[in-house]
């Protein structure tokens, strides 16, 4: 084979096509699972916990194993039955390797999950087991053995540009013209990924959901989706980019292989906006009739009900400096940001040859500027490319706001998690002073220090973080009822310590609510939760009232400030947002509440409110890897403060909209 040239202009996934037109979606996908997988569900809703006033239960959502064809557990084999026993409190193997390839280290994490969902990617599944099995028929053919296994970065450099694609194809060497042979061999590893969730799935102890991630990256951009089902019932495989690569057609085709009879029912869950350069906007290839963009909001609206705000490639709540939105700039949008509107990017060269990675020659210094209207950029996963108002939630949400207007139906309507991303099988290893990586190259502080997953141009090392964890506000820890939190949106993410934030809005709320002991009944019964909308007031005149809290990590910092961020439209489409500071409390407080009024609510000007519950500065995590090495050792980035030595921890709460009155 020739010498593929693959510039870091555009990467490895950069052979972006110009038909629009989607492909054939797969037949295959037609079946629920035997039901012999079923066999460890237990029925769900009589926990002696139950709380009709709901707990808060804290979870991964998006957390890859050796079952990834990209991932670092890969080295370490650690299984989803492994994830889900260290999510539980387990310890598991891991880095360091010793001389012979095998862990010689171990890892537990500092306190269980409540629940989790193991996402392994759902494109690769058959060619991993082809190649990684070495069973397999195909384990020994040329591809496999000289190609895909030929260096641990290999996979991610010959599948990439697969994905990369507008119409994607599996490799023709391996799966055939029609690539049946791979989707076939995907069954059995798709049918483990069940059986580990399945097992480890304890109604009222733990949940493990069923998921996997759907990762369609056109032009280098993430346009990436976690998806999650219920419970057992579940398609007979992944709807994954190769088959539906467009989100419409994503919800389309899970719609058709999910058994409603059999009680199948998902959600999807988009993240790395931040690294999408306008990819995740509305409408992705829809006609452009008010008709067909209804149905897509609709669409959406049931099956898309979170997004990821946080996880191990950066922050994607705010960013600084759009031309489009009105408001005063927020340092907080800084912290762990990949990106930012007006910093370059340089990005060099690589070579490829049959799958063996060498630096090419030459770089490229490409500008971060704004998107131009409707017009999709490109290689966000590089960290690089143009910025869009619907990468990151705040603006986007105000995006939404603006639709309905337009159409009647807001298609941006979007709870707020986080997770963490992590592609060593370790769920919620999130901890800043002790972490030990998250992807392939950050298994040592070096690595973590240096350039990256094996000196790829990925915003990963010294970039990444430890990622975010996911909460939910649900009556019980269950399968049905976490889902059913994430499908209303009662659901918040954090920046990794373990902070519950709570937001109610109404119009009656009493002003000393905090002080009463039935505070969270009456808010329930006078108001309404985050995630749901505040209906409009008989009187127009009327301000809404909100009830906000949050507590602290009693692992980590007290909370030093709690916020409410106010989105709005004005009548000549103008966006605003603001951040309303509530309490502001430089010794640190355990709880914070407060009951707070609106005096600047327009009862004509549709609005969102989410809240922001923050720590004080602490010790950014590479700051500890730093102290770990001899003065000799450490990198420049230990003294040359290009990135900064202490973030602020924060939790966020989903938002409440409020719909416009019109005249």
């Amino acid at each position: 084979m020739n010498i593929s040239r693959v510039f870091i202009l555009i990467f490895l996934f950069f052979l972006v096509g110009c038909d629009n037109t989607a492909p054939e979606l797969q037949s295959a996908q037609t079946n629920t699972h035997d039901n012999n997988l079923q066999s460890n569900e237990l029925k769900d809703g009589d926990c002696y916990n139950k709380n009709p006033n709901r707990n808060a239960f804290f979870g991964d959502l998006h957390v890859h194993t050796s079952y990834s064809f990209d991932a670092v557990a890969g080295k370490l084999g650690i299984t989803p039955d492994d994830a889900n026993r260290y999510a539980r409190g387990e310890e598991i193997p891991f880095f360091p390797l010793n001389d012979k390839g095998i862990p010689a280290g171990r890892a537990k994490i500092d306190r269980p999950l409540d629940f989790l969902a193991v996402t392994d990617h759902g494109e690769f599944l058959g060619e991993w087991s082809m190649c990684t099995n070495k069973d397999s028929d195909y384990f020994e053919s040329g591809f496999c053995s000289e190609q895909y296994r030929a260096q641990e970065g290999s996979p991610l450099m010959l599948f990439g540009p697969i994905i990369a694609q507008k119409i994607p194809k599996r490799n023709v060497e391996l799966c055939g013209e029609s690539g049946d042979v791979c989707r076939n061999q995907a069954i059995t590893p798709w049918q483990e990924m069940q059986a580990a969730a399945n097992k480890a799935n304890t109604p009222c102890e733990f949940t493990s959901f069923v998921g996997y991630e759907y990762t369609g990256t056109p032009g280098n951009s993430s346009y990436h989706r976690n998806v999650i089902f219920r419970n057992s019932s579940v398609p007979k495989l992944p709807v994954s980019y190769i088959d539906a690569p467009l989100d419409s057609m994503l919800w389309s085709k899970l719609d058709e292989v999910c058994d409603t009879s059999n009680n199948c029912d998902f959600l999807t869950i988009p993240h790395n906006t931040n690294l999408s350069t306008g990819s995740m906007a509305p409408y992705r290839q829809i006609p452009e009739t008010t008709e067909a963009q209804l149905k897509y909001a609709q669409h959406r609206l049931k099956r898309e009900p979170i997004i990821e705000i946080f996880q191990h490639k950066g922050g994607s709540e705010c960013v600084n400096d759009l031309s489009t939105i009105f408001g005063a700039p927020d340092e907080l949008c800084d912290i762990e940001a990949i990106r930012k509107i007006g910093r370059p990017r340089v990005l060099k060269a690589l070579a490829l040859n049959r799958g063996v990675i060498t630096e090419g020659v030459g770089e490229t210094v490409i500008p971060t500027e704004e998107c131009e209207p409707n017009k999709p950029g490109s290689r966000g996963v590089l960290g690089a490319g143009c910025i869009d108002a619907t990468d990151f939630l705040r603006s986007s949400l105000l995006v939404g706001l603006k639709e309905e207007r337009r159409i009647g139906m807001n298609p941006i309507k979007l709870g707020i998690v986080a997770s963490t991303d992590n592609h060593s099988g370790t769920p919620g290893a999130n901890k800043e002073s002790d972490w030990r990586g998250a992807v392939s190259g950050e298994d040592s502080p070096l690595g973590r220090l240096g350039k990256g997953m094996l000196g790829l141009p990925l915003t990963t090392a010294i970039e990444g973080n430890p990622g975010g964890l996911a909460g939910v506000w649900a009556t019980e820890n269950t399968r049905d009822a976490i889902f059913d939190a994430m499908l209303r949106k009662e659901v918040f993410g954090t920046s990794g310590p373990r902070i519950k934030p709570r937001l109610f809005a109404g119009w009656d709320f009493d002003d000393n609510l905090c002080s009463q002991s039935e505070m969270i009944s009456k808010a329930y019964s006078e108001g309404v939760p985050m995630g749901d909308d505040l209906a409009p007031s008989d009187n127009v005149n009327r301000k809404p009232k909100f009830f906000a809290l949050a507590t602290q990590d009693f692992n980590s910092l007290k909370l030093q400030s709690l916020q409410l961020v106010k989105g709005w439209i004005e009548s000549n489409g103008d966006m605003h947002n603001k951040v309303i500071p509530l309490i502001e409390s430089p010794s640190g407080q355990e709880n914070m509440c407060i009951v707070f009024t609106d005096e600047h609510f327009n009862s004509k000007q549709s609005a969102y409110y989410y809240l922001r519950a923050v720590e004080p500065p602490s010790p950014r995590w590479h700051t500890y890897d730093c102290a770990r090495l001899e003065a000799e050792e450490r990198p420049p980035v230990c003294t040359n403060k290009d990135y900064p030595s202490t973030i602020r921890e924060m939790a966020w709460s989903s938002p409440i909209w409020y719909r416009g009155v019109q005249n």
